[in-house]
């Protein structure tokens, strides 16, 4: 369940748009709701050029461009130190495939994410100092390491910073740090990727009269995997990189490019930026989630077919083994909730687990977030020491969350949206509680949105539109695909598929007729029967199947019509603080009438049960069938009966299971032991 949010459009602007750009009105209407609606703004984003701001114009380039040239004309040893991620890859191989074409003599050193983790570290540093690498460039990491710095700066190492991560207080005292995010640093565009930052010190190392178009050429497409995969902002330079960068990897020569393009079933279609996500950046990203990701750099470096299709299989069977430790560590977290229904309570999901995998525990993060509409964080518990990862929602800042809990961890880092970090074992408890006050503290419900860019007529959709939308590609962070609303549709056919995994579901209004794929939906998890009228967040795709090209429509997101979701997620939220025995603020005072039932409220659930005698349903579904009952009133309705033993409550993961029970006598409904607590606290917030 998630808040919708339509955005605003105004249609007058819109049309001038249209007009002056001769472009497609819905073109212009989806520019103009995200705040593309000046002339110079829809000029910039709908251009094919090339354009880059000058690269000196980012501080200490010329330090590092500087010393990187001297090291190539003396002939040192430089290695470039890299990351294990899809952005730390393509860096590490454009920067090596640059200056090995200028005759650097350069290799690369990539950390192992389980043995090493992320960034420098002091043992990598000695071992290259004891290789006698002169000079060490950091790609997509670096920034952070201070200490490292000078431990390489006292074995007689050079060390040029080029990252573009979030900068500390104290920088590295190396001999050029390269981050656009530099309080001091005065270039315009600051979101570049780490591969972006490099391509621009490639584009420094030319000169003035440096061959853009060639060096887009030569490095464009690597780069745009390396950007698209660490989901930067795809606007100004990221854009031109991802843009660029496609149209290059749909007509490339590169081996190792076209063998991935092979293991992922996508040689034969025309690649857009949301194929580079789902099926190129996991299979990049998998071997250094599960093993080493210098076969990933590797595969992207050779021009032999055969030795980089072997390597590509390789990362399908690394990114299959990592979707099967997924599915084990997902069934574990599912016994976890269903022995205690209150972790999914808390204001933030945290679940920790035994030597769970470090590589897939941000994956899981995520998808439990996305399953219960709250931040969560997953902990694996090695020995003394524990490692974590967390994906948050919209308006809820996690890496301030993190930092307010600080005193109980070793490391941490992240943004608003992610996080990572470790902490002793022992100290779990203490954080978790540190990050639950915290989370009290700001005094705001949060609450999942879906952002909606408008309402579509089913009647509209069709090739010819979609075909439309490609002049706003590529789609990614910053610019996400678009998402319409489909309002009021009845639902004629499911269809489970792939052995209920995914549902294809057929809906209709006004003779428009539509069929919709709802993808990593089970059918068990799946509430919706024909007959019912619902509203629908779809995204529109072509499908290239045997030569022809079919429309695509894919569920984002499925509510019953004019179903009130932020209405029944506040009182859920009152609900969950409520049986957690946490504050309830009195701001929130507005809310109770949405939790505390009155006699009316159970004679109409009892009746509905009564009627069906035992049902497994979800919460959502049940409300809606009793005509759209706050979700928090009726749950405390169902906790009330079930501590009468007027019914018998399974709460699982994903759904509630209900059977009503014989009962002799009279049941005095005020006695049950959650009312009586519930208008206690009513009294209190008076």
């Amino acid at each position: 369940m998630k808040v919708w949010s339509v955005a605003q459009l105004n249609k007058e602007r819109a049309l001038q748009i249209s007009e002056e750009f001769d472009i497609p009105m819905i073109c212009a209407a989806l520019l103009e709701v995200r705040g593309i609606n000046t002339p110079e703004a829809v000029e910039e984003f709908i251009s094919d050029e090339i354009r880059f701001d000058n690269p000196f114009d980012i501080k200490d380039m010329d330090k590092a461009v500087s010393r990187i040239l001297t090291a190539v004309e003396n002939g040192e040893k430089i290695c470039i130190y890299g990351d294990y991620d899809a952005d730390g890859v393509t860096a590490t191989t454009i920067l090596y495939q640059y200056l090995d074409t200028i005759g650097a003599n350069v290799s690369f050193y990539i950390p192992s994410r389980a043995d090493e983790g992320y960034g420098m570290n002091p043992q990598a540093v000695e071992l290259l100092a004891n290789d006698g690498v002169g000079l060490l460039i950091t790609v997509d990491n670096g920034i952070s390491a201070y200490n490292e710095v000078e431990l390489a700066n006292s074995l007689g190492m050079d060390v040029v910073v080029t990252d573009h991560h979030t900068v500390p207080e104290v920088i590295p005292n190396a001999v050029a740090v390269v981050n656009p995010h530099r309080a001091d640093c005065p270039s315009r565009f600051k979101e570049l990727s780490g591969v972006g930052v490099v391509f621009k010190l490639i584009m420094a190392m030319e000169g003035e009269y440096a061959d853009i178009d060639s060096l887009m050429d030569e490095y464009g497409d690597i780069a745009a995997i390396g950007t698209i995969g660490d989901i930067v902002d795809l606007t100004g330079e990221n854009r031109v990189i991802a843009k660029q960068g496609i149209r290059r990897i749909n007509n490339s020569d590169k081996a190792g490019i076209n063998a991935l393009l092979k293991v992922s079933g996508c040689a034969d279609k025309e690649l857009t930026a949301t194929d580079l996500s789902f099926s190129i950046v996991p299979r990049i990203n998998a071997g250094g989630r599960l093993g080493l990701s210098s076969k990933s750099v590797e595969l992207l470096l050779t021009e032999d077919e055969e030795y980089a299709l072997s390597l590509a299989s390789n990362l399908s069977e690394d990114n299959a083994e990592r979707q099967r430790i997924e599915q084990d560590i997902l069934k574990e977290i599912d016994k976890v909730i269903q022995d205690d229904p209150n972790v999914v309570r808390n204001p933030v999901i945290v679940i920790d687990g035994e030597n769970w995998h470090q590589g897939v525990i941000g994956i899981i993060a995520a998808k439990i977030k996305g399953l219960f509409g709250k931040a969560c964080i997953i902990i694996s518990k090695e020995g003394e020491i524990a490692k974590a990862s967390g994906r948050s929602i919209e308006g809820f800042a996690l890496n301030e969350a993190i930092f307010a809990c600080s005193e109980y961890l070793e490391h941490f880092g992240g943004h608003a949206m992610a996080v990572g970090f470790s902490l002793k074992t022992e100290n779990i408890e203490k954080f978790k509680q540190t990050l639950y006050d915290y989370y009290d503290s700001l005094d705001t419900l949060f609450l999942p949105r879906i952002n909606i860019d408008c309402k579509l007529n089913p009647a509209l959709i069709n090739l010819e539109l979609v075909d439309s939308l490609s002049l706003l590609e590529p789609f990614g962070a910053g610019n996400p695909s678009p998402l319409f609303g489909l309002y009021n549709m009845q639902i004629t056919d499911v269809k489970p598929l792939s052995n209920g995994r995914h549902q294809r579901i057929t809906v209709t209004r006004g003779g428009a007729v539509h069929t919709v794929m709802y993808f990593g939906m089970p059918s068990d998890m799946f509430p919706y029967t024909v007959g019912d009228t619902v509203d629908l967040a779809v995204a529109l795709d072509k499908n290239f199947y045997k030569n022809n090209v079919y429309l695509s429509i894919i569920a984002r997101d499925i509510r019953y019509s004019g179903f009130e979701s932020e209405r029944h997620l506040n009182s859920m939220r009152l609900y969950d603080r409520f049986v957690l025995g946490r504050p309830l603020a009195k701001k929130y005072s507005q809310y109770f009438p949405m939790l505390i039932p009155k006699r009316d409220d159970f004679a109409l659930v009892y009746r509905y049960l009564k009627s069906v005698g035992s049902i497994e349903i979800n919460l959502e579904t049940l409300s809606y069938r009793l005509g759209s009952m706050p979700c928090g009133k009726l749950r405390t309705c169902l906790d009330a009966m079930a501590e009468l033993s007027l019914i018998s409550l399974f709460e699982g993961p994903k759904t509630l299971k209900i059977t009503v029970l014989d009962v002799k006598g009279k049941v005095d409904i005020d006695s049950a032991p959650i009312l009586r607590k519930l208008r206690e606290v009513e009294q209190c917030q008076m």
